[in-house]
């Protein structure tokens, strides 16, 4: 099949990365440079530099890359309160990333979005949202206007566990099985609404929810990059050859609190427990280990690249504390009655 564009589904394939090691480098690269720009962002508040709160995707960056590695540039994603690595895996840059959470004029959103609210049409990600599960009804819009325009474009919507007890949820699945829109929706159960173990607020089982609408659904896990983008890869194909939306289940772990200033946590979640997620399951050393394995590289090469990102990411840093706040004749700008 070819796309409007004269993409055929075998170039999309070749496109989602380089081949062999390359794509497998350039994955720990992606997910390196979330890691580090999550860092800096909680440098940032902690140092009172930052203004309101955010939410960090320390532990998670091998979902936000692998989905994404599945994508064109071309193609749509929504993203939550805890997306930065969805914007960045989506293609956004560093410096543009930091300026828009400092509230600076050359951010994503000429730093009227903050953290929670980055958009970037460029690369096709139509927006974090503060309301949980809202990015649902975003992405199937998106998934019905590609069907409308046979553009052979696909939408992913990136929801929380926490989504999964939103309605809005079930209305636009419900819409996506009857009208067969290529719209994936991809789970990411890291087990905490924010204070809350999922079990305690989740009834059934999650696979269940999507399978009651004729919606195919899988699990994998989301500390494995590459088992993410391989299923990820899988339900793409199925989007781009018309036969209806898929559901993505990946179950990853937060790090860091459900917001910055969620400091201590043994009232929700041991010290334990936290430790042996961020000693075993650590989705950067999940994959690093494998590289060395599969002799993709050494640890000469990784040392460097990781000095690479990090100055990059100090540069950005230092962009954004430098960059001017919006003027405030644009107070009344970007504002719909």
């Amino acid at each position: 099949m070819t796309t409007k564009e004269g993409i055929t589904n075998e170039q999309a394939n070749e496109n989602r990365g380089q081949s062999g090691g390359e794509r497998w480098l350039h994955m720990y690269r992606q997910m390196r440079r979330i890691r580090w720009f999550e860092q800096n962002a909680n440098e940032l508040y902690l140092s009172a530099k930052m203004p309101g709160l955010t939410h960090l995707s320390v532990g998670q960056e091998a979902v936000a890359v692998g989905v994404c590695e599945a994508l064109q540039p071309t193609d749509y994603i929504t993203s939550t309160h805890r997306g930065h690595g969805h914007c960045l895996a989506k293609g956004a840059k560093l410096d543009l990333m930091f300026a828009e959470l400092l509230g600076k004029a050359p951010g994503y959103c000429r730093g009227k979005g903050g953290s929670m609210h980055i958009a970037d049409q460029e690369h096709g990600n139509l927006g974090a949202n503060a309301i949980v599960g809202a990015g649902a009804a975003i992405a199937t819009g998106a998934a019905f206007s590609a069907k409308m325009l046979g553009n052979q474009r696909v939408a992913v919507c990136f929801v929380g566990e926490g989504a999964l007890g939103q309605g809005l949820l079930y209305e636009v699945m419900n819409m996506a099985a009857l009208w067969r829109l290529p719209v994936l929706y991809l789970c990411e159960n890291n087990f905490y609404n924010e204070y809350t173990h999922f079990t305690q607020t989740t009834a059934g089982e999650i696979l269940a929810r999507p399978a009651a609408f004729g919606i195919p659904a899988k699990e994998v896990d989301g500390q494995d990059v590459k088992a993410v983008f391989g299923q990820a890869s899988q339900f793409v194909d199925r989007l781009r050859n018309g036969d209806g939306p898929a559901f993505l289940l990946c179950h990853t772990y937060r790090v860091h609190g459900h917001h910055v200033g969620d400091i201590n946590r043994t009232y929700y979640r041991s010290k334990e427990e936290e430790q042996e997620w961020k000693a075993k399951r650590d989705p950067l050393q999940i994959h690093r280990d494998w590289l060395l394995q599969e002799q993709y590289t050494n640890e000469e090469e990784l040392a460097a690249m990781d000095r690479e990102i990090q100055a990059e990411a100090e540069a950005a840093v230092q962009f954004a504390l430098s960059a001017p706040y919006p003027d405030l004749t644009e107070v009344d700008q970007h504002v719909y009655a």
